[in-house]
């Protein structure tokens, strides 16, 4: 199937765009290429692009939670789980209470509460089945 679009960026909601985008350059590494109070556009390496947009719902729905509105959540991929989970949590990061991934990977919420996940490069390169 030929492409018709390409994803340049994800967008995440939040309350402060400038101290959101700076948690995940913390962890992720990359720059920040435009900042303003309501809206912050980091890359990372590979050209990723995470952007971070002000909007005024202070808390994201509870995770997780089948009442909670649906929601898009990033994946990483690190060499080791303890060393980013050390990491993570000196950066405002929280470990969820709710740990469904066993030891293949962690959630956790960021400093605005979102959920996000970590695991392994190898555990991100193997494909589930079909």
């Amino acid at each position: 199937m030929t492409a018709f679009a390409k994803l340049f960026a994800v967008t995440v909601d939040c309350m402060d765009p400038v101290q959101l985008a700076t948690f995940y350059q913390g962890f992720i590494g990359g720059r920040i290429r435009s900042s303003n109070p309501d809206f912050v556009v980091l890359t990372g390496p590979h050209d990723v692009r995470i952007d971070f947009q002000r909007v005024e719902n202070p808390e994201p729905g509870p995770w997780p939670s089948p009442d909670a509105p649906r929601r898009v959540h990033l994946d990483f991929g690190v060499d080791d789980l303890a060393e980013a989970e050390r990491l993570l949590l000196g950066l405002g990061a929280r470990r969820a209470c709710h740990q469904p991934g066993g030891d293949r990977f962690r959630v956790f919420l960021d400093p605005a509460g979102h959920p996000f996940c970590v695991t392994t490069f190898e555990t991100a390169a193997a494909v589930p089945d079909e």
